[in-house]
């Protein structure tokens, strides 16, 4: 049965050199929120390697092995999580957010489609929106710089989606970074015209010489109000609790319906959208 309400933790983080001290780092993040209660966690983009890296001395075995890692902590945890990580696929490397159920299942993963130049020296584009469930309710997702193409929202909530699930790995200089402090980075205007909740977890603190990461992550509400806010400074977990009910997904639900002319451009889009989830 679908919940009528769930608690979701987001989890702002620095991230660590070594792939193993990240991974303690979400481990215990899993542990602590779930004992706090919450029944979902996001964690930052590349959260298992760290953004700011050089991905080609980064190993297949040794990114399945971090995930393997976090997947039993899920399961023990009984807890969904969702982790920024690289994901690969014979030669080519995704810049992903997986997925794992109550149970340590991988149920889900997504790849960032709009790289930045960075991520394009080193990942391929997916080529897929975001649509999954957990706990039976339906979300989607996107990845940091992603939050600059609403489509990628607006198609997945009218497939459904009551959640945004943003994991953001913030790489800036100083003064970029300080622009997007305290909300002013667009967010609630994206859970407000969705009518859906939004999950950011974001990275924070210097990211390498000179550039830096906002922190601010933030759980908003369908009407734009901030449910739970971090700092710019800390690690932190931050947690609520979202009533479903609230992520009535009003104005996408009428935008398919207004105006009459798009309403079969609407509907075949999203069927393709379904097709290229399969």
């Amino acid at each position: 049965m679908k919940p009528t309400r769930l608690v979701i933790a987001a989890a702002q983080m620095k991230f660590r050199t070594a792939i193993a001290d990240n991974v303690s780092w979400i481990v215990e993040a899993i542990h602590s929120s779930a004992k706090a209660g919450a029944e979902v966690i996001l964690f930052p983009e590349c959260a298992v390697t760290g953004y700011n890296c050089d991905f080609t001395a980064v190993s297949a075995p040794e990114v399945n092995a971090a995930l393997r890692s976090i997947a039993r902590a899920a399961r023990v945890a009984h807890c969904h999580v969702l982790v920024g990580s690289p994901t690969f696929a014979g030669r080519k490397r995704f810049n992903s957010m997986v997925v794992f159920d109550r149970r340590g299942r991988t149920v889900f993963c997504y790849s960032k489609i709009h790289l930045t130049a960075q991520d394009a020296h080193f990942f391929t584009p997916g080529n897929a929106l975001a649509f999954f469930h957990l706990a039976g309710v339906p979300c989607t997702a996107i990845i940091c710089h992603e939050r600059r193409y609403p489509e990628l929202v607006r198609l997945p909530v009218m497939l459904g989606a009551q959640i945004v699930f943003h994991p953001n790995a913030g790489l800036d200089s100083l003064r970029v970074s300080r622009s997007k402090r305290r909300g002013r980075d667009g967010i609630p205007i994206r859970a407000f015209e969705n009518e859906v909740y939004y999950v950011f977890a974001n990275s924070v603190g210097r990211q390498g010489v000179g550039q830096w990461s906002a922190g601010d992550s933030k759980i908003v509400a369908p009407d734009s109000r901030v449910l739970a806010l971090a700092n710019n400074r800390d690690e932190t977990v931050i947690q609520a609790e979202l009533d479903l009910s609230r992520a009535g997904r009003k104005y996408a639900r009428d935008a398919l319906q207004k105006p009459a002319f798009l309403r079969i451009h609407w509907m075949a889009m999203l069927a393709a959208c379904r097709r290229q989830l399969r």
